[in-house]
C-alpha cells in the first residue's frame, strides 16, 4: 500500500534527526546560481577524463555557488569542491501553454494558479479557497486526478469540478492487490525479459524478441482488467496507447479512492480536448468539433514542469546550459554524471517507478565514487554509454522522453550500479525469487553493510 504524503514527510524528517543531519541543513534558502571556476573551457574541452583526472576532486576548479535567503532576501556566496544536484524535475518551474494575446489569463475575471501552488497550501486553506466556486483543472495525470477529487470532495455535485484533458492515461484502481499485480508483471527479472535493455547483449536481444508477444499479451489483459473494473469509455478515460507504453513512460499511477463514484455522481466531469482552448471573461472556451464555453471561477494548470529548464538555469555559464539542454532528456552517466561538466553530479533527475529507492541507489553508488571506490572510463566512453541510455528511453517513451524515465529497465540499471560498487546484484535467495518475485527498494536496504 502506497504510504501517504504525511507519512512520506515523517519518514524523512525521523531518517534526518536519526542520523543528525538536520543542522545540516539550510532552511528557507533558494540556489540561485552556481558556478565552475578554475580550468579554461578550451583545457576543459581537451580533457580525456572526467574533470581532467577521472577523480572526483581531481581538478583544481570550485564551485562558487549563490543562496538567497526567502525571508529577506539576503544573498550569500559558498564554495565548494563538489556539487550535488537534488532538485529533481517535478518542481520550481511550472509549465504553462502560452496563449495569443487577448486569449490568455489575463482576459479571464477569476483566478489562474498552477498545481504547485495549489499543492503548496494547507488542508484548510484549499478548503476555504476552492469551497462553493467551479474550478477547472487541465491535466490528465496524477496531479490533475488528485487535484479534480479533493475539489469534488469539497463541493460534491453542486459545483462539480472539470477536469480538461488532452490524453488519456492509463490508471490502476487504488489498493494493495493491484500494487502487487503491478509487482508481478512488470516489476521482475522476467518482466525485464521481455524488454530490450541499453548495452543488452546479442542472446537478450533474441530473447526479447522471442518473448515480445508475450508481452504484448501481458498489456492486453490489463487493459481487460482496468476496463473491467472502471468505465472508461463511458467518461472519456479511454487511453488511445497501450498499458505497457505508460509503463516504459512512467506514465501510470493509481486512482484515487472511489473516484469513478464522482465521476458518476457529477461532482467530477471530464472533457476531452484534442485541439485547443482559450480564456474568456468567464471562463473557457473549449474548441472542438463543438465549442464549448465553460464558465468558472478558478483554472488550475495540473501540466507539468519545465524540468531540463530548471537544472539549465541554475548554472551562470552559458556554456554548461549548452551543454545541459545539448540533449533530452539529459545526457548523464550511470544517470548521475554529465560527460563534459566537472566535480558535479545530479540525483533524482530520471523519473523510476520509485523515486525515493532510486535516488537512494544513486546516492549510495556517488558516495563509492567519492570514497575513490569506483573507477571511471574516458569521456569518450562516458558519453558512448549516456547516448546509448538516451536513445533506449527515446524509444521506449516517446513524446514523454523529457522525463527520463528508466522504469522498464530498473531492475537492469541497479544491476550495473552494484557491479560498480562491487556489490552482488541478485538480491533474492533461489533462482526462481530472483526471476519471478517482484524487486522493491527493500531488497537493496543492506546493501551498504555487505
Amino acid at each position: 500500500m502506497n504510504p501517504t504524503h504525511s507519512q512520506v514527510l515523517d519518514y524523512l524528517e525521523s531518517y534526518a534527526r536519526h542520523f543528525g543531519i538536520l543542522s545540516c541543513i539550510s532552511l528557507n534558502s533558494r540556489v540561485i546560481g552556481i558556478d565552475y571556476v578554475g580550468e579554461s573551457f578550451d583545457e576543459m574541452e581537451s580533457w580525456d577524463l572526467w574533470s581532467g583526472t577521472g577523480k572526483p576532486f581531481g581538478s583544481k576548479g570550485k564551485w562558487h555557488i549563490k543562496v538567497q535567503d526567502t525571508k529577506n532576501s539576503e544573498i550569500k556566496d559558498y564554495e565548494a569542491e563538489f556539487v550535488i544536484l537534488c532538485i529533481g524535475q517535478f518542481s520550481g518551474l511550472p509549465n504553462i501553454p502560452e496563449f495569443p494575446e487577448e486569449e490568455g489569463p489575463e482576459v479571464f475575471n477569476g483566478k489562474v494558479m498552477h498545481s504547485m501552488d495549489f499543492s503548496a497550501s494547507s488542508n484548510l486553506d484549499t478548503c476555504k479557497f476552492v469551497q462553493g466556486k467551479k474550478v477547472a483543472v487541465i491535466g490528465s495525470h496524477n496531479s490533475a486526478v488528485d487535484i479534480a477529487a479533493e475539489c469534488a470532495n469539497i463541493n460534491g455535485s453542486k459545483y462539480p469540478c472539470t477536469m480538461i484533458q488532452r490524453n488519456a492515461h492509463w490508471f490502476l484502481p487504488s489498493g494493495y492487490f493491484n500494487g502487487l499485480l503491478l509487482g508481478f508483471l512488470y516489476m521482475n527479472r522476467f518482466a525485464e525479459f521481455l524488454v530490450h535493455k541499453p548495452g543488452e547483449t546479442f542472446l537478450y536481444t533474441l530473447l526479447t524478441t522471442l518473448l515480445s508477444p508475450l508481452r504484448w499479451g501481458i498489456s492486453k489483459a490489463m487493459e481487460c482488467y482496468i476496463r473491467w473494473k472502471f468505465p472508461l469509455k463511458k467518461h472519456g478515460m479511454l487511453p488511445k496507447f497501450n498499458f505497457s507504453d505508460d509503463i516504459s513512460s512512467c506514465q501510470i499511477s493509481m486512482l484515487p479512492d472511489k473516484f469513478f463514484d464522482k465521476l458518476e455522481e457529477g461532482s467530477i466531469i471530464i472533457i476531452n480536448n484534442t485541439q485547443s482552448f482559450r480564456f474568456y471573461q468567464k471562463g473557457l472556451i473549449i474548441d472542438g468539433q463543438n465549442q464549448q464555453y465553460l464558465e468558472t471561477d478558478l483554472v488550475i494548470f495540473a501540466t507539468g514542469f519545465k524540468g531540463e529548464e530548471k537544472v539549465k538555469n541554475i548554472f551562470s555559464s552559458p556554456v554548461f546550459q549548452d551543454r545541459i539542454m545539448a540533449n533530452s532528456p539529459i545526457l548523464l552517466y550511470r544517470q548521475i554524471l554529465h560527460p563534459r561538466i566537472p566535480q558535479m553530479a545530479l540525483v533524482g533527475y530520471n523519473e523510476n517507478i520509485s523515486a525515493l529507492g532510486s535516488s537512494k541507489m544513486k546516492s549510495l553508488w556517488l558516495a563509492n565514487f567519492l570514497d575513490g571506490n569506483i573507477e571511471l572510463p574516458c569521456i569518450r566512453k562516458m558519453e558512448k554509454e549516456a547516448k546509448m541510455w538516451e536513445t533506449h528511453i527515446k524509444k521506449t517513451s516517446g513524446n514523454y522522453c523529457k522525463r527520463g524515465c528508466i522504469g522498464n529497465t530498473s531492475i537492469w540499471y541497479n544491476d550495473i550500479l552494484c557491479k560498480d560498487m562491487g556489490y552482488n546484484s541478485k538480491r533474492k535467495n533461489g533462482f526462481l525469487a530472483n526471476l519471478f518475485i517482484p524487486y522493491t527498494t527493500t531488497d537493496y536496504a543492506n546493501l551498504i553493510t555487505e
